[in-house]
């Protein structure tokens, strides 16, 4: 399948000031054909910070535009999902753009466009109905949501045509279109464990640090964790300890990457040694320390790290 996003850039008019200041709010409408990815648009946006409304009622959206103008904390980046439920839906979201710019709001306008084909092929995958479709053919009901939502592609401030792109190619296409206050980072979460409580299931990666000497086979040491100074200084000052952790905080830079490169923000780290207790708990605590301090080419972090212990505590 082809990954070419073609993105059609109109240099509309979008309601307000161009450039809004960091603490006004940006409302950016979503909108576009069944099928054509507005949920992968929505989940993008949630991601990235962004307060997401899907399938608000136009005649609500002044009214929850207000409450999130008074909201506490302050939302800056609001964005509206609108689905083609209301043949006069065009007319409304132009009268409500006009308000929302007169009341100083820069609002922005993105439409998600597909081919027939790519449509008719997305609905006979998940065996839906179209919603427009009613009792008759899924052809027809695609034509019946084009029509009411022509006027509206031809405002739109971005048409991006979907029949081609992956899921992370439109990641990508969708956070250029609505960029964050910061470049994304992945958020890592480590994670101790005992292989004889069995393996977590949401690991993305697995580190066996078995290898390292066992502190509970050392009489001192049995009765402390690797949260403590005794047991993390025996197991950190191990020959093989550093080597292993320059290596595997490498491995989730390169890792780290490529996740972010297709659109995936999350990646669960599994250390895990026979009980969860000593030798996977200090590892952990190490490697989440040297992962927050990883910075990338413009000194910002790398990661949002957080470290938990599965089975310390267990008998």
């Amino acid at each position: 399948m082809s990954e070419r996003a073609e993105a059609e850039h109109d240099e509309r008019p979008a309601g307000g000031t161009s450039d809004a200041a960091p603490d006004e709010l940006t409302v950016l409408f979503v909108t576009g054909m069944s099928g054509a990815g507005r949920s992968t648009a929505a989940n993008v946006l949630e991601d990235d910070g962004w307060y997401v409304a899907d399938n608000v009622p136009p005649s609500l959206i002044s009214t929850m535009v207000g409450m999130v103008r008074e909201s506490d904390p302050t939302i800056t980046r609001l964005a509206m999902v609108l689905r083609a439920s209301d043949p006069n839906l065009a007319h409304e979201l132009e009268q409500l753009r006009d308000s929302l710019g007169q009341s100083g709001i820069r609002t922005r306008l993105l439409y998600l466009d597909a081919s027939e084909e790519a449509l008719v092929r997305r609905f006979e995958q998940v065996r839906r109905r179209h919603p427009l479709q009613g009792k008759e053919t899924l052809v027809e009901g695609i034509a019946r949501e084009r029509a009411i939502l022509a006027p509206i592609k031809n405002v739109a401030d971005l048409v991006v045509e979907t029949s081609g792109l992956t899921a992370a190619k439109l990641r990508s296409v969708v956070e250029g279109v609505a960029p964050g206050d910061t470049e994304p980072r992945l958020s890592i979460a480590v994670q101790s464990f005992g292989f004889k409580y069995g393996l977590p299931i949401d690991s993305d990666l697995v580190a066996d640090v078995r290898f390292l000497p066992n502190p509970h086979w050392i009489d001192e040491l049995r009765d402390h964790n690797g949260q403590e100074a005794p047991v993390r200084d025996y197991v950190l000052g191990q020959p093989d300890a550093g080597d292993f952790l320059d290596l595997y905080t490498g491995l989730v830079s390169i890792v780290g990457r490529g996740y972010l490169r297709e659109g995936k923000r999350y990646m669960t780290i599994s250390v895990g040694c026979t009980g969860g207790k000593h030798r996977s708990v200090a590892i952990s605590e190490e490697l989440a320390h040297r992962l927050r301090k990883a910075v990338d080419d413009a000194g910002a972090a790398s990661y949002d790290v957080r470290v938990m212990h599965r089975d310390l505590g267990r008998e």
